[in-house]
């Protein structure tokens, strides 16, 4: 693990599985059981060419760049604004795929509400757009203590989406991520992860009411689970479940954003935050190559990759 880049192994990561994803996005799962997903592929849901990211690694882009130069909230918020409406980190200049949450914070921000106060705070507000683009706090985070590492991901989320299944929803998906760094196996991090991440929840003041939603997660064992027990729409707590179904019931980069494509709906979502923790698992050279090459802007995020190395690792 150590002699490779994680953050390209996590950027490429999300961005392959988010390509993957945007032909199908809003497919349902029988129309992908009969039609399955089974390599890259253009136009489809947005009529984009093969090889399109969409929102989701755009902006983990940009939250990428902008810890180049440290941790500013404000610089942060700048960068999604320049990427919803200018264009900035978009795979073809076009910011074609946006949540309703997440256009509703942007423009609060544009408005000027500070960036901590922009996201929403409601149970309806709880849209996977955090989830989907937090994976480079990683980097800033991962030797912190217990109560900044969750402040920072607080703060991150919060732009966005403010209401606590969020937030807990984009710590989880850290802490698991984090401990991927040490521990490539998934299942030992899954199992790991339940005692402890409850453990950090009561650290940090919430009571275990604040938590009941993630119960699938954290009692028991969610790769148990069938396919048509896993959902796979836009809310935060179906997409972190459905991801980590898909990496711990597959054994390869491939295997795990494809399962997580073919589950339908949020499709690009999906494979996004589930590739990008295959992406630290398996490394960019278990990415297939073919997929590489077809994707928007790679040279663009290999370069980005290379400075995070040079910073963080």
């Amino acid at each position: 693990m150590e002699q490779r880049n994680v953050c390209k192994d996590f950027l490429f990561g999300v961005a392959v599985g988010d390509a993957l994803g945007v032909p199908v996005e809003f497919e349902n799962r029988q129309y992908l059981q009969q039609n399955p997903v089974t390599d890259f592929m253009g136009h489809g849901t947005y009529n984009q060419p093969v090889g399109t990211f969409s929102d989701d690694s755009s902006l983990t882009f940009c939250l990428a760049e902008c810890l180049l130069d440290g941790f500013d909230l404000n610089v942060i918020s700048q960068s999604f604004l320049s990427w919803y409406y200018k264009g900035y980190w978009t795979a073809h200049g076009d910011a074609f795929d946006i949540g309703a949450t997440t256009s509703d914070a942007l423009s609060r921000l544009k408005k000027g509400v500070a960036p901590e106060l922009a996201g929403g705070d409601q149970i309806s507000d709880n849209g996977n757009g955090a989830l989907m683009r937090i994976l480079p706090l990683l980097l800033f985070i991962k030797d912190l203590p217990l109560k900044e590492r969750y402040s920072f991901a607080k703060q991150v989320a919060s732009i966005t989406h403010r209401h606590h299944y969020s937030i807990i929803s984009c710590f989880y998906y850290l802490e698991f991520a984090r401990l991927l760094l040490t521990e490539p196996d998934a299942k030992v991090v899954y199992s790991t992860l339940q005692p402890t991440f409850r453990e950090s929840l009561l650290k940090l003041g919430f009571e275990p009411k604040d938590w009941e939603i993630l119960t699938r997660l954290l009692n028991g064992n969610i790769a148990e689970l069938e396919e048509n027990e896993i959902q796979s729409s836009g809310f935060v707590i179906y997409t972190l479940e459905a991801s980590i179904w898909c990496l711990l019931t597959s054994t390869s980069y491939k295997e795990t954003v494809l399962k997580a494509v073919n589950l339908g709906s949020d499709t690009d979502t999906t494979a996004a935050v589930a590739g990008g923790l295959a992406g630290i698992i398996y490394g960019f050279e278990a990415i297939p190559e073919s997929w590489v090459i077809q994707l928007a802007r790679k040279e663009d995020i290999a370069e980005l990759a290379k400075l995070l190395g040079e910073k963080y690792l």
